[in-house]
């Protein structure tokens, strides 16, 4: 039983706020820190439960605003991609421990956070304009296997749809397209795996208000807030929460 106490809401609310923030507005880059925080709290596959219909909820809200924008190439490539990575997740599903998740997701969190330093200091560079199909293909299918295990899809995604030079509400909007599909995909093999119970679907309906709120102020802060100051909190988040992860799957 996972105990609703204000405790689990501190953590959940904020959690399920920032997912928000991030998918609505920031190319669901980050969204994924929000079933790191859980996993904290709860054992990996509850939190992975309890975000895929927030996710969604957030997919939903997040289509409107951004309908039609998305650069239909690089969204297709995703996608079809996309679904064979999560079978792949499925396949790991079956075999996995919840130390075994509980790592997969800490490395996750951490490489995020490396990779995007890299690019920062200019160690690894991204040429603009580059990238194939059969790239936007491979993307698809890491970012697929990512997005079922751990809700980390946005990473593998952003490596391709930024090698493509797409405007900042182009590169947005085929996200919001791209995540909504694979969530969708995820969401049937969720159910049978067992990860949904009557107790997450419950809190769900508690934390749907915050996921909601997320989503408002993620397309607000699309347009006025600065993408530097948002990443930066999410890396603090990231190497925290990855750190203390892997830790508890290795002890």
């Amino acid at each position: 039983m996972i105990a609703l106490d204000t405790n689990f809401f501190l953590i959940a609310v904020p959690a399920v706020i920032f997912a928000g923030i991030s998918k609505a507005g920031f190319g669901s880059g980050a969204a994924f820190a929000s079933a790191s925080i859980l996993a904290l709290v709860l054992p990996p596959g509850q939190a992975l439960g309890i975000m895929l219909p927030l996710l969604m909820l957030v997919d939903v809200f997040s289509l409107k605003p951004y309908w039609g924008k998305w650069a239909k190439p690089e969204a297709r490539a995703l996608i079809l991609g996309g679904l064979p990575g999560v079978a792949l997740g499925i396949a790991l599903w079956r075999v996995a421990n919840d130390d075994m998740l509980r790592f997969l997701i800490g490395a996750v969190s951490l490489a995020f956070v490396a990779w995007q330093l890299a690019k920062a200091r200019g160690l690894i560079r991204i040429r603009k304009g580059a990238g194939s199909s059969w790239i936007g293909y491979l993307a698809g299918t890491v970012a697929g296997f990512t997005s079922f295990v751990s809700h980390a899809g946005g990473p593998p995604a952003a490596v391709y749809l930024l090698s493509r030079g797409l405007e900042k509400t182009t590169y947005q909007a085929t996200t919001v397209l791209v995540f909504w599909v694979i969530n969708v995909a995820k969401f049937v093999p969720y159910a049978f795996l067992g990860i949904f119970t009557v107790e997450t679907l419950m809190i769900d309906l508690y934390l749907i208000p915050a996921a909601l709120v997320g989503t408002w102020l993620g397309v607000y802060a699309h347009r006025f807030v600065s993408e530097s100051v948002f990443f930066a909190i999410t890396y603090v988040l990231l190497s925290l929460t990855g750190s203390k992860l892997i830790w508890d799957a290795l002890t």
